[in-house]
């Protein structure tokens, strides 16, 4: 074995099982199609996760139920039709079904390879809704074609979380430098948030940050980096908040609800009365008074303002259990990935729904600021619902190939690791003797 087991000793964490790997991958298929890492890794046809789907399909029905009983009475009085934006929601889980099939029908090694035209088609239409984009409510996020409108920024967060995973693989353990671990993340992820502030949506660039530099520390960056990034980042938080007369008022209305409650505070201070006014058990479906006008958009960003009153305290804790399972599965499926890459994706998009549904629901119950976020599954809206229904096939996609032994999904990713590094050293060693 010579300096290739020692090299191979000091690359992995457990020297009784370092030579295995060399022994996987003989000289003589080295120019073969043997030798690709990707080779056996699945999706080999195995059951998904049940579980994980069961979950998305209760929170999806679910959310069609109240998106009707928080939008009917408008609907009737502005467009004579209480189903309009039931029929709506309804399409949009239709196509959303097509795209979670799809999501689970393509193997999820394909992303590894898209991560960047992916990463490069997303941030072209962060520019293009700058240059073309619709205004609401003093925000240009919306792209119209055809009379159908989209959001480029939902789309910037699963990228993002593509080329993290991809990066973060490719680069193993040299993430703990600086240099190549950290910067060329950061630089990406700058040029994002130019463009998502310039909308503005504040929401989403803190949370892409949160997602991106919390993937690079389970993927192993040095801590003391993402610690100071993240206090250079709080700054300019503060400093972001400070200079928008907007997002200062949001803050005050946060901090002093009844600073304002006729204006910048008076969606939260209704949204708190409404959830008061269900208790613990709720009000009972459809008997909420929320819906007739005193909580603006209430079945987008605020339906959860409608769950509380209708069905309680006990109906938020419900929800909020609901994407506790969801996590949990997709925790176990990120364990159980064969390789690294999709690990790091599986993790990413569970983080995704996590913190969303964290950060929603915490804004309807006053305990942070209003963002613009969507609850996933259950608010009104197409790009959302589409978007949310394609990652759950990914991750369905993604538990096909799965370890049930947690021991045996981390050996099979240490062996993959090795084998892609022993790849590149062939054909390295290949391009110097065809020289």
């Amino acid at each position: 074995m010579g300096w290739l087991g020692e090299r191979l000793r000091g690359l992995r964490k457990r020297p009784v099982r370092e030579v295995a790997p060399v022994e996987l991958a003989p000289p003589e298929v080295e120019e073969g199609p043997a030798a690709k890492p990707d080779q056996g890794l699945g999706p080999e046809g195995r059951p998904f996760d049940a579980v994980l789907l069961a979950v998305v399909i209760a929170l999806v029905g679910f959310g069609l139920v109240m998106v009707y009983s928080s939008s009917a009475v408008m609907t009737e009085l502005r467009f004579d039709d209480g189903q309009l934006f039931l029929r709506r929601q309804l399409g949009h889980v239709a196509v959303g079904l097509v795209c979670m099939l799809l999501g689970l029908r393509l193997d999820y090694r394909w992303y590894k390879r898209l991560a960047y035209p992916i990463l490069g088609v997303a941030g072209s239409m962060l520019v293009a809704v700058l240059v073309i984009g619709s205004t609401r409510n003093e925000a240009t996020r919306w792209i119209s074609l055809f009379g159908v409108s989209f959001q480029p920024s939902e789309v910037i967060k699963i990228a993002l979380i593509v080329y993290t995973a991809y990066s973060i693989e490719k680069k193993a353990i040299k993430i703990k430098q600086f240099s190549i671990g950290v910067l060329p993340h950061l630089m990406v992820l700058g040029v994002v948030a130019v463009l998502l502030l310039k909308q503005p949506d504040f929401g989403t660039t803190v949370m892409c940050a949160v997602l991106m530099f919390t993937m690079l520390f389970v993927a192993g960056a040095r801590t003391g980096y993402i610690a100071m990034i993240g206090l250079v980042g709080a700054g300019a938080a503060v400093l972001l908040v400070l200079s928008s007369p907007y997002r200062m008022n949001r803050v005050q209305a946060f901090l002093d609800p009844r600073s304002d409650p006729y204006g910048i505070g008076y969606q939260v201070n209704q949204s708190l009365t409404a959830i008061g006014s269900g208790g613990f058990t709720g009000k009972g479906l459809g008997m909420g008074t929320s819906k007739l006008g005193y909580v603006p958009e209430l079945w987008n960003d605020f339906i959860g303002t409608a769950i509380g009153e209708e069905f309680g305290w006990i109906g938020l804790a419900v929800v909020f259990g609901l994407f506790g399972v969801l996590v949990w599965r997709g925790i176990k499926i990120a364990y159980g990935a064969r390789d690294m890459f999709g690990m790091y994706l599986a993790f990413g998009l569970t983080l995704l729904f996590g913190l969303q549904a964290t950060v929603n629901l915490s804004v309807v119950t006053g305990v942070l600021p209003n963002t613009g976020l969507t609850l996933p599954f259950i608010s009104y809206g197409g790009t959302s619902m589409l978007i949310c229904l394609f990652i759950i096939g990914v991750m369905l996609n993604i538990s096909r190939a799965r370890e049930d032994a947690w021991e045996a999904a981390r050996e099979s990713r240490e062996r993959n690791q090795m084998e892609s590094r022993l790849d590149k050293k062939r054909r390295r060693a290949l391009s110097r003797r065809e020289v």
